[in-house]
């Protein structure tokens, strides 16, 4: 992996996981499923946008994604390349929020990345909203003393600080068959641009998630995990969404790819811990929908892939 984008190489398999939003109970079911699938020449996506913003437990969400990444790799011929985080719209926000001083209208600056849900990490380190607001509205030395007490706020919990410095912006997945690539990203792409001109696309952006042009040429399809407008899952396109309204009232959801493509299984986790898993066949995916009424019942997770550390030694 480099600082921007993650090479997944060519894999036997890719688990995306859409946008999780807080559902810390749901997300742990996903893990329980996870660990009993998941095996060496696979790779673990998740697609951003980890947190909540008026979630009171998002430290237990974290520890949940940092130990369920510590259980895996205890699995022989697991490296830690194996496992991406994406930085999700939320994430970016938190990091441009340590960059503030550099704004040129910073209490502007910090309107937008409280629309986009920075308030979600501020809430996670103890920060107030309102105490930010006025931080922003002070001198840019000001400003740069708070954004360092935030900086070293992020270093006092173990494991916090590196976890969100090694997400990517995307991952990428190289087809054995063809020059075609698969594509990750947290929230949008601009198919007129390409990967390295994203700039704010991948996260930001009011054009319609749509794969033409130059992008055809290039990716087999571009998987994306969160969608701003709450439309719901599309499966069936070139550009494949997974929110299925995770933290908004809807089913987490997580799909396992070939490296060409092909999405070949689904995984929804609704409430009550309620899974449901289906292969999934391209031409099904209209008639293909997640509801608890046609989900098989699966009861709430208690951490039981605990036992991939006891299998391992």
């Amino acid at each position: 992996m480099n600082e921007k984008y993650a090479d997944l190489g060519v894999p036997r398999r890719i688990w995306a996981i859409a946008a999780i939003h807080g559902e810390v109970e749901k997300l742990a079911t996903l893990h329980d499923h996870l660990a009993g699938r998941y095996s060496a020449r696979d790779k673990l996506v998740y697609l951003g946008n980890y947190l909540d913003v008026d979630s009171r437990d998002s430290g237990v969400l974290f520890d949940e994604l940092l130990a369920f990444r510590s259980a895996l790799l205890c699995k022989t011929g697991i490296e830690p390349s194996d496992i991406v985080h994406l930085r999700g719209p939320m994430e970016e926000a938190w990091q441009r929020l340590l960059r503030l001083q550099f704004s040129p209208s910073p209490a502007q600056a910090l309107e937008r990345l409280l629309a986009c849900g920075v308030a979600a990490y501020l809430r996670l380190y103890g920060v107030s909203v309102n105490d930010t607001k006025s931080m922003a509205r002070a001198g840019s030395l000001a400003i740069t003393r708070w954004t360092n007490q935030l900086r070293a706020l992020q270093r006092t919990i173990p494991g916090y600080e590196p976890f969100i410095c090694s997400m990517r912006r995307a991952a990428l997945a190289t087809s054995p068959v063809e020059a075609k690539k698969l594509l990750f990203v947290p929230a949008g792409f601009d198919s007129s641009r390409s990967l390295e001109d994203q700039g704010e696309s991948l996260w930001w952006t009011s054009a319609p998630f749509r794969i033409s042009g130059r992008a055809q040429n290039m990716y087999s399809r571009i998987v994306r995990g969160f969608d701003s407008v709450n439309g719901g899952a599309l499966l069936d396109e070139a550009g494949v969404t997974l929110d299925s309204g995770s933290g908004r009232g809807g089913p987490l959801v997580c799909g396992c790819f070939t490296p060409n493509g092909k999405l070949v299984e689904l995984v929804a986790v609704g409430n009550q811990g309620v899974l449901e898993t289906a292969p999934f066949e391209r031409e099904a995916a209209n008639d293909t929908t997640f509801t608890e009424e046609h989900a098989t019942p699966k009861p709430a997770s208690n951490g039981n892939w605990e036992y991939l550390r006891e299998a391992t030694g």
